[in-house]
């Protein structure tokens, strides 16, 4: 089993750090201008100079593809920091204090929970516009709530633990001992949480912007060019192939990541994912 862990654990870090390499190396990879348009060629299949083909303007899917992934990859990133920066402080604060602060964040926490997490993040992207900050405000203020709920769980189980009666004793004042003594022991679950975050964030952006709530056009996102293809699905497949296979391709490393960090950290298997 301990293999099997380590197996998935590197297999998944491994696989998304070649995602994370070829965004970051987009500019000289690709072998056109993402936003070029080529009527002439449009909806050209793979071939010389345009090895994933082009798409329905005539744009190299290879460019729009390595480009979209950095807009994918911002997006998760920018919301999975956002919603933990302002999720865990709450979550720790709640289960350390108790009595009717941990009871008011506990009831909004479920409240949040009450709505389809999709569903409210359309209705903001509609609200706000198009834009990839927006697209993050919007994750983001439901993200926050799986990383409040776990180390809300986490500081109310540590509260009457040993250590924390020690540090108490010996004059540490309340911050001291949550930032020294209790996010320690509630940073595995979280940073295992932050992983499966960075999935279903990149997923809940590539839905926006098939939608068209997302990355606003011309600039390439995942979703935005699923959106795109699927008119061409039966006279140029290679458009829904290329943004599906690495988004696929993407979301399956970091389950990997985030089920090995799970059995090599200890955090608990049993919480709600991608929030």
């Amino acid at each position: 089993m301990q293999g099997r862990s380590r197996g998935a654990w590197l297999a998944g870090a491994a696989a998304l750090g070649i995602v994370v390499l070829l965004a970051a190396a987009a500019p000289w990879i690709a072998t056109a201008d993402p936003l070029r348009t080529d009527l002439a060629g449009r909806l050209r299949p793979p071939g010389p100079g345009h090895p994933l083909g082009q798409d329905a303007l005539g744009r190299d899917v290879l460019a729009r593809l390595l480009f979209g992934a950095r807009a994918s990859l911002l997006v998760g990133g920018a919301t999975v920091a956002l919603s933990c920066a302002l999720g865990a402080p709450l979550g720790l604060l709640a289960g350390y204090r108790g009595g009717w602060l941990d009871e008011a964040i506990g009831r909004v926490i479920d409240v949040l929970l009450a709505f389809p997490g999709l569903l409210l993040a359309i209705a903001l992207a509609a609200v706000l516009g198009p834009s990839l900050r927006n697209v993050v405000l919007a994750l983001s203020l439901l993200g926050w709530t799986g990383y409040a709920r776990l180390a809300r769980a986490e500081a109310a189980a540590a509260r009457g633990c040993e250590f924390v009666t020690a540090a108490t004793a010996l004059g540490a004042g309340p911050l001291r001992i949550v930032v020294r003594h209790i996010l320690p022991q509630a940073a595995p679950t979280l940073v295992v949480q932050a992983t499966f975050g960075l999935c279903g964030a990149i997923t809940a952006e590539a839905g926006l912007s098939f939608l068209g709530l997302g990355v606003p056009p011309p600039q390439p996102s995942w979703g935005s060019m699923l959106g795109e293809g699927r008119e061409f699905l039966l006279v140029a497949p290679h458009l829904l192939l290329a943004p599906g296979t690495a988004l696929a391709f993407t979301v399956l490393a970091l389950q990997l990541l985030g089920d090995g960090l799970v059995a090599r950290l200890g955090a608990p298997q049993d919480w709600q994912r991608g929030q």
